[in-house]
């Protein structure tokens, strides 16, 4: 029996390491999965000793302002690690966080897999140092970095994106968009949405002025009730609510798509939505982040085809005046729609075909000589 720790940070993390334990599980390999995960992890069999809503938190302030929590949830852990004693750690993305789990696994010579690594293309290239010491091999989700990696003397396989596969445009791409019918992805933090969703009320409330027949579909993060997300909707326009685990079939059914820069702006385009994608943290992180990054695009769907694809409303322009401006200009006039259609149509393409996770088990278990 191999014992597999799996350490992710947040919620997309949890849906796509999700997939890659159920393609172990294929591969006639017995294995104990272990570590901290969400719900997606959890259903799939994974002891989740932690679970990742311990780690809500975005931006450089934010992190500050939750260090007394995060030092006590690194103590748990590495208490955990010492007592579980896995044969291999699997870290996807977060690596504000897993940064630290690498290191724990370091001290007690654990080998570290890293599935989604992070964005040291666009900042904090001094970072590499520290994979090349410490990470045995990088599973790569993007196309574009790569070559990065390998130019990096990084071992690095590509093996596709686990969303081609979850989203499963093939089964949704029936589905016909309704007229007038607007989704909003605000978030999965409580900043992301404290910040975006009172700025998406009022874009709904100018909108609605010109055109009645607009319905606003918020898709919800599924660790929040629709209390939360109605406090911040003081307006007089009816908002309605779609479960998380609805979203790959209600996204289809939207015109377009209003959401927060992540991992679901990427989810959207592989079903073929267009979206508008909106950004705020509070100032001193934008500041800092504004030095520190070194990309033209913050959107994966932009990354990939390295053109603006969805608009991209970032801090100050994140307001309900561009939101309108924006919305309109897509709503009167449909080319543009379809074109951005199209794009998304490319980007499928580039993502592989949807065996990602597969790939993933084939590579990790040759890695343990399984």
């Amino acid at each position: 029996m191999n014992k597999i720790w799996i350490n992710c940070g947040e919620l997309s993390g949890d849906i796509q390491s999700a997939e890659i334990v159920k393609a172990l599980k294929k591969t006639g390999n017995e294995f104990d999965f272990v570590g901290m995960g969400g719900d997606s992890l959890k259903k799939e069999g994974v002891r989740t000793l932690f679970h990742i809503n311990e780690l809500s938190v975005m931006g450089v302030s934010e992190v500050f302002e939750k260090i007394p929590h995060i030092i006590k949830l690194l103590k748990r852990i590495n208490i955990a690690l010492e007592k579980e004693k896995p044969d291999a750690i699997i870290v996807t993305d977060a690596p504000d966080f897993n940064f630290r789990i690498i290191n724990m696994a370091k001290k007690l010579h654990i080998p570290v897999y890293y599935f989604i690594p992070p964005k040291v293309w666009a900042w904090r290239k001094y970072r590499l140092n520290f994979l090349q010491k410490n990470v045995k091999k990088i599973y790569s989700i993007l196309p574009f970095e790569v070559p990065f990696y390998q130019k990096n003397k990084l071992a690095v396989t590509y093996i596709g994106n686990p969303l081609v596969h979850v989203v499963n445009y093939s089964e949704n791409s029936s589905i016909t968009p309704v007229k007038g019918r607007i989704g909003l992805m605000p978030g999965s933090r409580k900043k992301e949405i404290s910040l975006l969703l009172p700025e998406y009320a009022k874009m709904a409330e100018g909108l609605i002025k010109k055109y009645p027949q607009l319905e606003f579909y918020l898709i919800k993060a599924p660790q929040y009730n629709n209390a939360y997300f109605q406090s911040f909707w003081n307006v007089n326009v009816p908002l309605n609510f779609v479960e998380s685990e609805e979203r790959y079939k209600f996204i289809p059914s939207c015109e377009l798509i209003v959401g927060a820069s992540g991992t679901a702006v990427l989810e959207t385009a592989l079903l073929g939505t267009p979206t508008i994608v909106t950004y705020k943290v509070k100032a001193f992180s934008y500041v800092v982040g504004k030095l520190l990054i070194d990309v033209d695009f913050v959107s994966l769907p932009n990354l990939i085809l390295e053109r603006e694809v969805f608009p991209e409303l970032l801090q100050e322009k994140a307001d309900s005046q561009m939101l309108i401006k924006y919305v309109q200009k897509w709503l009167d006039n449909e080319n543009y729609l379809e074109a951005v259609k199209k794009d998304c149509a490319v980007i499928r393409e580039k993502l592989g075909s949807g065996n990602s996770a597969e790939l993933f088990a084939q590579d990790f278990c040759h890695e343990l000589k399984l």
